[in-house]
């Protein structure tokens, strides 16, 4: 095996030939950034707002956004008029979206577990609904009104109480109509016009107007992210996040305009995209590469995505297993397989955060309505994270009665594990109901059956 690295002039994209797998540590890196100055900016973000509260939130909106703010919270009003503004065709989309995203979301409900695991000893499990959760949506460049479909959906089918949300304004101090409708149609309880660090800060530690809440969502910038970090002390969070990204796998049976088109729509998220495509041949790199110039300068968002190109790669590999294996180390918020049997190599994938099987299945499809969520682990997090459903906003308390019986049954095996741990409390809250049942045995005396 030899190691070949070239670039693509048609979009300067680096493409690596056969790279040895003690190149692939390297290959599947993303861009680190130095966060220390970012980190310092929002510790003291954090501190202001948890001091004076909605005063610190007005303050940083004028400061940051040259936004004057005299009402934190969107009015009833101002969702009327939202409504008025959307188009019949977006309303149309919008809802089709949510019947999707809710069928999905709602077939993932838990249903309770019970269980006899000795005689007389009855374990159950049940899921019981975070009470109050927070959502963040971001504005920035993008308003992502699909994020309130994908976030405030699940929450409710699971039965969260309270949803609130929070979200940056424009310059003046309105929040983007498609996002108010879809927090609408969401049945989302509070709408605040937050955004950024603050807004991540007022959410875990809650000021006169916001209360706090049990664990935050969402995705966001750099500030946004570290903020989460920094709050996960004291308030849950989603999953660690990072810069978007997508991996495409390929062979020949791929179409060069479909891939190019799934990496743009990741590409123009932000500069700080990463975006991959690993293939058998050099020869279909070159096409995707062409497809991929042709493609980037019709875009709007194309001097972003060329930043985002730059961060990125293509990979040709020798064989499917290779393939396989080289998605697995990446470990793709999103991951795209166009290959002659998707599904067969979709078994061996065991890290992604959403897998995208065939050439007619685009990453914009879970993004917006297909029903899967587009909340995702990035930056490798796949392997330890799920991306967001229904299991995120809810809790599993697990559940034990024993009988008179039960506690004859296993109560010789407490006192003995207890005695060995040097914990004899415990064992004597186990020896305790034994003697009173008539069937203890001498300490030591072994375990029942």
């Amino acid at each position: 095996m030899f190691l070949a690295k070239r670039y693509d002039m048609t979009c300067d994209i680096e493409i690596q030939v056969n790279p040895a797998r003690s190149e692939w540590k390297r290959l599947v890196s993303r861009a680190q950034a130095d966060d220390c100055v970012i980190a310092e900016r929002v510790s003291s973000i954090i501190a202001r707002v948890r001091c004076t509260g909605d005063e610190a939130l007005k303050a940083l909106a004028f400061e940051i956004d040259g936004v004057r703010l005299s009402d934190l919270e969107v009015s009833e009003a101002e969702v009327a008029e939202a409504t008025t503004l959307i188009s019949d065709g977006l309303k149309q989309a919008i809802g089709q979206a949510e019947r999707n995203i809710r069928i999905f979301h709602e077939a993932q409900r838990f249903q309770p577990l019970e269980v006899s695991t000795s005689t007389g000893v009855r374990c159950v499990q049940r899921a019981v609904a975070i009470q109050r959760v927070g959502i963040y949506i971001p504005g920035g460049t993008a308003p992502l009104f699909s994020t309130v479909l994908m976030l405030a959906i699940p929450a409710k089918v699971a039965g969260c109480r309270q949803v609130v949300m929070c979200t940056p304004t424009d310059k003046h101090g309105k929040v983007s109509p498609a996002v108010l409708y879809a927090a609408k149609i969401c049945g989302v309880d509070h709408i605040y016009k937050v955004g950024g660090a603050q807004a991540i800060a007022a959410m875990a530690y809650g000021t006169d107007t916001i209360e706090p809440v049990d664990k935050i969502f969402g995705p966001g910038n750099r500030y946004v992210t570290n903020a989460k970090e920094q709050v996960s002390r004291t308030v849950a969070i989603d999953m660690p996040a990072g810069p978007s990204e997508v991996m495409v796998l390929a062979d020949e049976t791929a179409i060069p305009d479909f891939v190019a088109a799934d990496l743009l729509s990741q590409a123009e998220h932000g500069a700080d995209s990463q975006v991959l495509m690993v293939c058998y041949a050099e020869e279909f790199a070159h096409r995707v590469a062409l497809a991929l110039r042709s493609q980037l300068d019709k875009l709007p968002r194309k001097d972003l995505a060329s930043k985002a190109i730059g961060n990125s790669r293509f990979v040709v590999l020798q064989d499917e297993q290779e393939c396989v294996d080289f998605a697995n180390l990446y470990a793709a918020e999103h991951l795209i397989i166009s290959m002659k049997n998707p599904w067969k190599v979709a078994e061996r994938i065991t890290a992604a955060g959403s897998v995208f099987i065939g050439n007619y299945s685009p990453e914009s499809a879970g993004d917006y309505a297909s029903g899967t969520n587009h909340t995702l682990p990035t930056s490798g997090w796949a392997r330890s994270f799920s991306g967001v459903n229904t299991d995120s906003f809810v809790r599993k308390i697990t559940y034990q009665e024993l009988t008179r019986e039960g506690i004859q049954t296993i109560g010789n095996t407490i006192v003995t594990m207890a005695e060995a741990e040097g914990l004899d409390a415990h064992a004597e809250a186990a020896r305790i109901r034994m003697k009173e049942t008539g069937n203890f045995s001498p300490k030591g005396k072994g375990t029942e059956n």
